[in-house]
């Protein structure tokens, strides 16, 4: 038996300060070592349980580790402390020690309660860590592999791998192939009945082609910017087709994920119960941000008139978090990625059944959100007058992400104009808690998204009213 001590008092410190820590906020933080299985020499697998002094429910992480007695150039940023062991990293940014993460997968071996299971046969690649997202950590290998590692763990299959698997089986071009993943338990060794095998990460071929679309629409947004005197089609760096191809590959995502899994019609039972829950949402918005409040009465109208509507698509499996930040263009189309949902949602959650038009409606509101960071960004540099165009380019974007949606999905998004916009208001006034959180400055952007969608009748879904 190991002993965690030093451990556990170097966690206690750097665990709380890392952007994927989801207890920012609660007290009394009390972290334990809950499991620790060699991969292999070098790296140690941790997870760690934190409990709180509120009482709620703890929160498990997973912290590779990988122990050294000098330290290495380039292991400066991610030092987690000094033990009598030697130096403590986060063994996901240590090459060696992500290498040794592809080299269990690759030997579809099995540690204590931690399992690799692969797809497909894996080679030894070079390994270096990508990006800074707030609840993962992805590992690049060489051109052709990339691991995202589920910082925050939930009990159950991760939607990530379930999703993608089952879209990859059925034929699906808008997926990365999957190659393996890793998974475990997180109930104590000695306890009789195991909470249940645990999605801790998964490996898909890397798309080396592929621009993220959320890139692609900023440098479509700054050629707009850039010729103040031209209409955002005559602007050589129109996306407005980028956008149609992209709602026909969402549709087909759509249409195939209502093929692999259990559909679920709508009647007034489920509409009031969708309406509740965008209410329970808004309360806890309101709660938190005061300047949403002017805003309530209209708000919660437009969720009203979302219980009482006679018509919505079937319910079903979904994205669950869609944006442009989540969808390459890669030689051949459109790929969507992180099927995961919302990761501050429990598992189940993100597993239920819902709207295909909660996907459309996090678009929609990606492209205001390209338009108006850009437009945010050029007036803090003291341009100003540029709101048209931002306006223009949203409203272009989103009437072309429709028209393509429309064309693949053979849905009547007519008839669909109140769902749609009570799912657009429901995703804004998310997007102003969160900014309120952690981007302050940002806040204008979602909260006028809101001013538009509760001061205007429910927009017809060419976009025009409500970008």
């Amino acid at each position: 038996m190991r002993d965690h001590s030093e451990l556990t008092s170097l966690l206690t410190d750097w665990l709380p300060r890392q952007r994927w820590f989801a207890g920012k906020g609660r007290p009394g933080a009390a972290i334990r070592i809950r499991q620790d299985v060699a991969v292999s020499d070098l790296l140690r697998h941790l997870v760690v349980e934190v409990d709180y002094a509120d009482g709620g429910p703890a929160d498990f992480y997973q912290v590779p580790v990988v122990i050294r007695l000098e330290a290495p150039y380039g292991h400066e940023g991610f030092l987690i402390g000094r033990s009598s062991s030697g130096l403590v990293y986060d063994g996901l940014h240590d090459p060696h020690g992500a290498a040794a993460v592809l080299d269990f997968l690759a030997g579809g071996r099995r540690h204590g309660t931690l399992a690799a299971r692969a797809l497909a046969p894996l080679s030894a690649m070079p390994a270096h860590s990508v990006g800074a997202e707030q609840s993962n950590t992805s590992i690049v290998y060489g051109e052709h592999y990339i691991l995202k590692v589920f910082r925050r763990l939930w009990p159950g299959v991760n939607p990530d791998l379930e999703v993608t698997r089952a879209l990859a089986e059925a034929g699906s071009a808008h997926v990365a192939r999957p190659l393996a993943w890793l998974d475990g338990e997180l109930a104590d060794p000695g306890q009789p009945e195991p909470e249940g095998v645990t999605t801790f990460a998964f490996l898909q071929e890397f798309l080396r082609s592929g621009t993220e679309g959320w890139k692609l629409a900023l440098t479509s947004v700054r050629d707009l910017y850039a010729e103040g005197d031209l209409r955002a089609d005559e602007v050589g760096g129109d996306f407005a087709g980028e956008a149609e191809r992209l709602g026909v590959a969402t549709a087909e995502v759509h249409t195939l994920l209502a093929r692999c899994f259990p559909t679920a019609a709508v009647d007034a039972e489920s509409l009031k119960a969708t309406a509740s829950h965008l209410h329970a949402r808004l309360d806890a918005a309101l709660t938190g941000v005061p300047e949403l409040a002017p805003f309530e009465p209209a708000a919660r109208g437009a969720f009203d008139a979302l219980a009482a509507t006679e018509s919505a698509p079937p319910l079903q499996r979904i994205h669950g978090d869609l944006h442009l930040g989540q969808v390459l263009r890669t030689d051949t189309g459109w790929v969507l990625f992180d099927f995961e949902g919302e990761p501050a949602r429990p598992v189940p959650e993100r597993r239920r059944l819902d709207s295909p038009l909660r996907d459309v409606a996090g678009m929609l509101r990606s492209f205001d959100y390209a338009a108006q960071s850009m437009l945010l960004e050029r007036q803090n540099e003291g341009e100003r007058g540029l709101g048209y165009h931002a306006r223009e380019w949203a409203e272009r974007n989103r009437e072309a992400f429709l028209a393509g949606y429309r064309a693949g999905s053979r849905l009547d998004l007519d008839a669909q104009a109140v769902t749609l916009r009570a799912f657009e208001l429901d995703k804004a006034v998310y997007e102003v808690l969160y900014e309120a959180r952690h981007r302050p400055s940002w806040i204008e952007i979602p909260l006028g998204a809101v001013r538009r969608l509760t001061q205007s009748h429910p927009p017809l879904p060419t976009g025009s009213a409500a970008a």
